[in-house]
């Protein structure tokens, strides 16, 4: 509940009242962001906004309209669980914005917000060149990107892949939200292991868990309501990345492309596989996070 008295609060009369509060409140909390947004004044916008069931997009008309005191308490507890349990935004909301795509989340599910997705919006032009029939996401997750790939791609069939029946409990939420039933396929399997053995892809996309153990230790309050499962990869980040590269190779088709994205763990990665090349696909919000391999390169 509000940390302040009723009749302070109560003083809050207007969105641009309220707005202000969150951000100060959020600043005292000395909150960490980084689920879909970076700073207090973006995510006070889009909780409030959210709250009052407001588009998105239009703050400005509604700054200095006045609020219902049922719409104020309202958006005083929400604020006050971010400050208190610390819960990124999108657990609060049950909702995440990916290039403009809706997603449900919950906390089964780490919150969508692969930089792969800015690359998808373009079809990973200009590295694939031939047509896309077959397209793996691997650690789907909440099936953000998989979605994200059938709409890329519209002629490819995806298949969705997770260890967590959870979080393919999510995606398939998502799947039917998106109405992608006929393009996206939720598989749960430990990466390829429960995939058919002649199961050739294209296009293979791979947001997996590769957050070294040492910043596992250090992770902010907020992200330790995502699951575990999700986010760790071992002394160095690579446990998972090491099976990635050694088993894709043979369920890649010819001239068939592997997306994978590392976060910050460059240096961990070339000093565990020092003789590969890959292409770094930097987006607008991120450098050497992402990375681009062939079939070829991965054989050799």
């Amino acid at each position: 509940m509000p940390s302040q008295n009723s009749a302070s609060l109560a003083e809050l009369y207007t969105l641009r009242d309220l707005l202000r509060y969150a951000i100060s409140r959020f600043h005292s909390a000395n909150l960490s962001f980084g689920h879909g947004s970076d700073n207090a004044w973006d995510e006070a916008v889009y909780l409030l906004l959210h709250t009052l069931g407001l588009p998105l997009d239009t703050l400005e008309p509604f700054l200095d309209a006045r609020v219902l005191p049922e719409e104020r308490e309202r958006f005083l507890y929400i604020v006050e669980r971010r400050c208190v349990e610390r819960l990124p935004a999108a657990y609060l909301t049950g909702e995440a914005w990916l290039q403009g795509h809706r997603f449900l989340v919950d906390e089964r599910v780490i919150v969508p917000r692969s930089p792969i997705s800015e690359l998808l919006e373009e079809s990973l032009q200009p590295w694939v060149e031939g047509p896309v029939m077959r397209a793996l996401d691997l650690c789907t997750g909440s099936g953000c990107l998989a979605i994200l790939t059938a709409y890329a791609f519209p002629d490819a069939q995806v298949d969705a892949v997770d260890l967590s029946a959870d979080a393919l409990d999510v995606a398939r939420s998502n799947i039917a939200l998106h109405g992608m039933e006929d393009h996206v396929h939720a598989l749960q399997s430990d990466l390829f292991d429960a995939l058919p053995a002649k199961e050739q892809y294209d296009l293979i996309i791979c947001n997996p868990p590769y957050v070294n153990q040492n910043s596992m230790d250090a992770l902010p309050r907020e992200y330790l309501h995502e699951p575990d499962m999700a986010l760790a990869g071992g002394a160095d980040g690579m446990d998972l990345v090491r099976r990635i590269l050694r088993d894709a190779p043979s369920r890649m088709a010819a001239g068939a492309l592997l997306v994978l994205e590392i976060g910050h763990e460059y240096e961990h990665f070339t000093a565990a596989f020092p003789h590969l090349e890959p292409i770094w696909l930097d987006t607008a919000t991120t450098e050497m996070n992402i990375l681009l391999l062939t079939k070829e390169q991965l054989e050799s």
